[in-house]
């Protein structure tokens, strides 16, 4: 449970019979303390615009919790509409749980705070961002057992869309995991400028760019005391499915290194993930462009049922226009290539295959079960099964720092997974399977606590919230990990010039 500080107060939102009917209205009338709790009652829709405020902030043992009460039968409370429905202004230490959020014309959830934690919400239909994080004033975010659906706009609007402030809250991370993203209306479905990246066991699919980009900070919205040198931006992306479908120009499933506002200088390691093209085109598994520092790659199947995939592209100096801030090179890479892996599956088609790689199988089908009703366990007889990598090495002349070293869980299988429902991936005989998913599902009992709607309670009517580990309560993190922690494009429009910072 998450621990109460001693004078915690639990306000209560309803359409009748509660202390007040409208979320936005705890907030303008209170100043919400460390281990207070709203709980807001299903069934009901209540008004976007909710903001709430640096004075409704917790502590990290002691968050403020903003949650669905939880009733049999009951569906999640709706918050709709609004510039912003749900805005974190400098309301650092916050747990956001249980809710559907939709129709924000600029965001759906923007945060503009530190150490906040989004779990089990249902945020679709956001014409504008989904989820925003801000350029100044962001920290830490966590982004768990979620859907997100039917967000963003045009090139430069995206469903979920982080970074964090380097100079007022160093050294955190965005950790995202147990989410199912997809099915975007512009934009890219994942794109990060945070330090550092955690991206562990989601679904993710159907972009209308690429399906994950990770870049730098965007060099024109810092605060004074930034500069592209003050950290580097990390990502660790392991046992997730990611899913190409769109038919958009850029055929890309991850884009890394950096935009003409900002590159990351950073290292990104993809391991055990399962890439699909569902779509024929000249596509790309990963391209790098402008100021990448290294990639790192291990137990990834990369496959295109109806084409020759590439798999690691560089965009060449000639292909980008001279950054308009930060660091002027326009290479690929921001030290010279930096490659590394094992143990990868493609197809033997594929063209651009690192030759830095060892362990590399190529074959002319992975055997997925079907990929076109998107069970993508290995067929019996698969070239991926037991062929991982159980102790892939990150190598040490770019060394990645503490990662998530194999796959310990399954994604959700296309569909929004319930608070601790996560399945354990235990490898049948000893050799993890390359790709997101074991031959087989685990006979094993999910690690579960409770679940999402219609979720009967627990006696005493309230559900238990996951234990907490490091700050926010969060759901408990798998990890094998090792070594010291650090955190974590082609031209752009004009209209990317939107200022996260500053919206209102």
């Amino acid at each position: 449970m998450i621990p109460a500080a001693a004078s915690a107060t639990t306000y209560t939102v309803g359409p009748s019979g509660r202390q007040y009917t409208q979320l936005s209205a705890v907030f303008s009338s209170n100043n919400l303390a460390a281990g207070d709790i709203v709980e807001v009652d299903g069934n009901a829709t209540y008004t976007g615009g909710i903001v709430v405020g640096d004075d409704d902030g917790g502590t990290e043992a002691n968050p403020v919790v903003i949650r669905w009460r939880r009733v049999a039968g009951a569906t999640r409370p709706v918050l709709q509409g609004g510039g912003h429905t749900i805005k974190f202004e400098q309301s650092n230490h916050i747990v956001f749980e249980g809710f559907e959020v939709r129709g924000g014309t600029s965001t759906c959830v923007f945060s503009e705070a530190h150490d906040v934690t989004v779990r089990d919400a249902y945020i679709h239909d956001c014409p504008s961002h989904g989820i925003l994080a801000a350029d100044q004033n962001s920290g830490a975010f966590t982004l768990e057992y979620s859907e997100i659906a039917n967000s963003g706009q045009g090139d430069t609007r995206h469903a979920i869309y982080m970074q964090s402030d380097e100079v007022a809250f160093p050294d955190t991370v965005f950790r995202m995991r147990y989410n199912y993203v997809h099915d975007a209306t512009g934009g890219v479905l994942v794109r990060v400028r945070h330090q550092r990246a955690e991206i562990y066991y989601n679904w993710i699919e159907g972009s209308n760019l690429h399906e994950i980009e990770l870049i730098g900070p965007d060099c024109e919205t810092q605060k004074p005391a930034w500069t592209a040198d003050l950290r580097r931006e990390d990502a660790d992306v392991v046992g997730n499915v990611i899913i190409h479908n769109s038919s958009s120009r850029s055929g890309n499933a991850l884009r890394i290194g950096g935009d003409l506002e900002g590159r990351n200088q950073g290292r990104t390691r993809l391991a055990n993930n399962t890439i699909v093209f569902d779509r024929t085109g000249a596509v790309n598994a990963v391209l790098v462009q402008l100021g990448q520092g290294s990639l790192e790659m291990h137990n990834n199947v990369v496959y295109q049922p109806s084409g020759t995939p590439a798999i690691v592209r560089e965009n060449p100096a000639s292909n980008v226009s001279v950054p308009t801030c930060g660091p002027q090179s326009r290479e690929p890479w921001s030290g010279g290539r930096k490659v590394a892996g094992s143990n990868n599956w493609v197809q033997a088609s594929a063209s651009l295959v690192p030759a830095e790689w060892t362990g590399t199988l190529r074959g002319a089908d992975p055997l997925l079960t079907s990929v076109a009703q998107r069970s993508l366990r290995p067929l019996a007889g698969s070239p991926l099964i037991n062929a991982g990598n159980n102790s892939p090495a990150t190598p040490a002349a770019f060394p990645f720092p503490t990662p998530l070293v194999l796959a310990a869980f399954d994604p959700p299988l296309r569909a929004k997974m319930a608070i601790g429902a996560q399945k354990p991936r235990t490898p049948l005989d000893g050799t993890i399977d390359i790709g997101a998913l074991e031959q087989f599902e685990s006979t094993g009992a999910p690690i579960r606590v409770n679940g999402s709607q219609p979720m009967i309670p627990p006696r005493g009517g309230q559900v238990a919230a996951p234990a907490p580990t490091q700050s926010s309560a969060q759901a408990p993190v798998p990890a094998v990990r090792g070594q010291q922690a650090r955190p974590t494009v082609w031209r752009q429009s004009p209209a990317k010039r939107y200022r996260r910072f500053i919206v209102k």
